[in-house]
């Protein structure tokens, strides 16, 4: 179904997300990738983890969970990634597999991954990439449009609403900058499509070099338009009309409770290396997360006809919070607090839009007027 597909992003996340779902479609028999993971930053700290992939033997996904009321705990040796390689040193080489052989992109590259940086993005004549992602994938679209034109489907998996759009637009703006012609822009917008996606996956752990600890529940959710196309099928991957109710059910259920365990984490005084399982032990804790969701959550989104859809979701989630196996530290989630609080919690209030009288949420409407930066939505 599919050839190359070029990974930007070495995360833990990725491996057991994206590789994973194309290693069980290659386990049953279909005919995709194989995957090219680049280190976009070339930070020293990961030139490990790029090494490792590639290798033969594959390396570990573990899922751990349950799943219909039955305990999950199986390891996966992932085998869908042939090579790991960087854009300091290896570009290149990443640049004629880019031009010749890849049929798909993507990306997770992290909250900053969309900057660009109008000083260092001037694209290369040689070996040295430009400084930013978007400027990368802009001087990679630019030598495939002057070597072949050929078609590509660029699936960015950041958690940035309208992802794909909104790489598109960075894109689009380096490419700008670096004074490409009006037929480069013809062909971007004719041939190469940019999806919005949504990812949904617990991933708590690394496993050193690669691999990763993973719950069972998995979703990539992909917006159905013109020249998008799935690398592979998967009973995880779904084809949309429609991303928007998929993307408010995850922001404002799972993650706005991860920040909401948060900020109990932070202002009352838990331990450093506390996880969602283990601050849900305490009874009066997971009562209130419980309650949060009973007298403010659900109502918000039934006041948008989605009652059902989020008490069933609430249901899904606090299974996966409770899950035994997961070690996931809420310091991990606890980064970049106030812009999470603005995402996940005022942009909630925002989307409802309902004023104090018709929709109290006294506890959101609290944690949100504490962060000045999460005023308005996101």
């Amino acid at each position: 179904m599919s050839g190359r597909i070029i990974q930007f992003g070495t995360s833990r996340f990725l491996q057991a997300h994206v590789a994973f779902f194309l290693h069980e479609a290659a386990e049953a028999g279909q005919t995709v990738g194989p995957i090219t993971v680049v280190q976009v930053s070339g930070s020293g700290s990961r030139s490990g983890r790029v090494a490792a992939f590639g290798q033969p033997e594959g390396y570990p996904v573990v899922i751990r969970g349950m799943s219909d009321g039955k305990v999950i705990d199986r390891t996966v040796r992932v085998k869908s990634v042939d090579r790991g390689l960087s854009a300091a040193s290896d570009w290149a080489e990443i640049t004629r597999l880019f031009v010749e052989e890849a049929d798909f992109v993507v990306s997770n590259t992290g909250d900053t991954g969309y900057r660009t940086d109008p000083d260092g993005d001037e694209f290369s004549s040689g070996d040295r990439p430009p400084h930013s992602f978007p400027a990368k994938l802009a001087e990679l679209l630019c030598r495939r449009w002057q070597a072949s034109r050929r078609p590509l489907v660029v699936l960015p998996c950041e958690l940035v609403t309208s992802n794909g759009q909104a790489l598109k637009q960075v894109v689009v703006e380096s490419a700008r900058r670096n004074g490409l012609p009006a037929d480069f822009f013809e062909w971007l917008d004719r041939d190469v499509a940019f999806a919005d996606t949504l990812v949904d996956r617990i991933v708590s752990e690394p496993i050193e070099p690669i691999g990763a600890v993973a719950e069972p529940y998995a979703l990539w959710a992909i917006k159905r338009a013109p020249g998008v196309r799935l690398p592979c099928t998967h009973e995880q991957i779904v084809l949309t009309d429609d991303l928007e109710p998929y993307e408010r059910l995850k922001l404002h259920i799972l993650n706005l409770g991860h920040t909401y365990l948060a900020e109990i984490w932070q202002t009352e005084g838990h331990a450093d290396d506390q996880t969602v399982g283990g601050i849900l032990a305490d009874p009066r804790i997971r009562m209130r997360l419980e309650a949060l969701y009973e007298n403010e959550v659900v109502p918000g989104f039934a006041s948008k006809g989605m009652g059902e859809e989020a008490r069933t979701y609430v249901a899904t989630t606090l299974d996966r919070f409770l899950n035994p196996f997961l070690n996931h530290r809420i310091a991990d989630i606890a980064q970049h607090h106030t812009q999470k609080v603005e995402r996940r919690i005022a942009a909630f209030l925002d989307w409802v839009g309902a004023t104090p009288e018709q929709y109290e949420a006294p506890i959101l409407r609290a944690i949100a007027s504490r962060y000045p930066a999460s005023g308005g939505a996101a």
